[in-house]
């Protein structure tokens, strides 16, 4: 029987406690004169961005530093109130002028702060790139750049890595920018309004994707930490938080956050991520209302629909494999007949169809599996079979990995096409592989389509709702 290993599974609940209460515990905008250090609620400055904090596919708040901050929090037994700062250079005197606990924002011990901070444990490590536009010849060096105007935003300490190249006899050109995050910079290059900029690689990888014209050149000085920035006084905090970054990186749960944000980003290629954009603009709005629709029913998000059916057909109709799997969702015979679909060509049907048999996927799994990893591992069995995945998970126990998590099942899916394990497991061999770029493109194209769609607010309606539970009604 498949278990989920000791330990792990209070750490898991403690996280969906926290994910699921994040909204109450969350306030953004102006906040009181009370001491931070004395207030029953810990103050938290962050700041808005793709790698920090940012409102996700269903209005909520997200974001790596969003969930670390919440989880410590939580740790700690303390409420948390949320401040955004208008941009990363001023963060450093906020949290040395004591207005705030400390800074959860995504900077590193470079960052131009002022000396009385405390800096924390580093939790993940980045690399500074230069990043060019991809319609000019990518520079081999500092040289190939000569005078060219290098884009850089205040706050990261890029500045200080240029003028570190200038010392060197070298003209550069630093073109400082006022921007809240890396994006908007990133963003000004791909459209060819700047050759070059210096962002961390963090920054570049969440948008890459999206951004299609650039790519990073070269590195740009050592790798740097990220930490957060405590104001003066919190050693005991800084102590805490030293307790609780170590707890959950021997746990696996930082690992897994940062494979939530971070692990699908460099899946998709630039060229097929141009192919599938020119399609979300042509073809998407086609299907749109069938793809919404099928939200109001199933409760499933429809961008993420329209990702998975982007991975199977191309957002085709008439797809057909040459193993007779058909449709908008690539259903089998089988699949149709169970979900009551009379015409696997039918768009409507087979978008329906595909979201019901995912809602479907996602209630045989234990009730204990958490979002995003709940979906993660839906989409997987939607590839290669429920059977086969409970296989994947039975090896990730063996292996004393997390059964019940994306970023080990990854590991252990494509262990089934050897023998030495599939001989071990109840339905054998099967082709692992697939299922992880399956669902590892589907999270990139979700990522995109999210970037080019908003999202869809249900509406009230009077036919059979899936996720009342009665598939069949559907």
């Amino acid at each position: 029987m498949l278990q989920l290993p000791r330990g792990d599974s209070q750490v898991l609940r403690t996280v969906a406690r926290i994910i699921g209460v994040a909204t109450l515990l969350t306030a953004c905008g102006p906040t009181s004169d009370t001491d931070p250090n004395q207030a029953k609620d810990l103050l938290v400055l962050t700041r808005q961005g793709p790698t920090t904090f940012y409102t996700g596919p269903e209005g909520k708040p997200v974001g790596l530093e969003f969930d670390l901050a919440t989880m410590f929090g939580q740790y700690l037994g303390r409420r948390l109130r949320f401040e955004l700062a208008d941009s990363a250079a001023d963060i450093g005197a906020q949290v040395a002028a004591g207005r705030v606990a400390f800074a959860a924002a995504g900077l590193g011990k470079h960052h131009p702060a002022p000396p009385e901070v405390i800096w924390g444990p580093t939790y993940q490590s980045i690399q500074p790139v230069l990043v060019y536009y991809t319609e000019l010849p990518p520079p081999r060096d500092w040289q190939d750049v000569g005078k060219a105007p290098i884009g850089v935003v205040d706050g990261f300490g890029h500045r200080d890595l240029l003028e570190a190249a200038r010392s060197e006899a070298l003209e550069l050109s630093p073109l400082a920018h006022d921007f809240h995050d890396q994006e908007p910079l990133l963003e000004r290059v791909a459209q060819g309004e700047i050759p070059y900029a210096l962002a961390d690689s963090h920054a570049l990888a969440v948008v890459r994707n999206l951004f299609l014209d650039l790519d990073s050149a070269f590195s740009v000085g050592p790798p740097r930490e990220l930490a957060w920035m405590f104001a003066p006084g919190q050693d005991e905090l800084v102590e805490e938080a030293k307790a609780f970054f170590r707890m959950i990186h021997e746990n696996g749960v930082l690992a897994r956050l940062i494979d939530r944000y971070y692990g699908h980003t460099e899946r998709v290629d630039p060229i097929e991520s141009e192919r599938m954009q020119e399609k979300a603009r042509s073809l998407l709005p086609l299907y749109r209302q069938d793809f919404q629709s099928a939200q109001d029913l199933t409760g499933i998000e429809w961008r993420l629909l329209a990702a998975l059916a982007y991975q199977e057909s191309h957002w085709d109709p008439l797809a057909t494999s040459p193993t007779n799997v058909r449709g908008m969702m690539m259903l089998t015979e089988e699949t149709a007949q169970r979900m009551n679909v009379l015409d696997r060509l039918d768009p409507k049907q087979s978008i329906l169809a595909g979201a019901k048999y995912l809602v479907q996927l996602k209630r045989m799994l234990p009730e204990r599996i958490l979002e995003p990893d709940r979906t993660w591992l839906a989409l997987a069995a939607y590839n290669i079979g429920y059977g086969h995945l409970e296989d994947a998970r039975v090896l990730a126990q063996r292996r004393k990995l997390n059964p019940d998590a994306w970023s080990d099942l990854k590991k252990t899916l494509p262990l089934l096409a050897r023998a030495e394990h599939a001989d071990t497991v109840k339905h054998g061999f099967a082709r692992g592989g697939a299922p992880v770029i399956f669902v590892e493109n589907i999270r990139a194209y979700y990522d995109i389509i999210n970037r080019m769609e908003a999202a869809h607010l249900p509406r009230l309606h009077a036919g059979p709702d899936c996720r009342s539970g009665n598939l069949r009604a559907c």
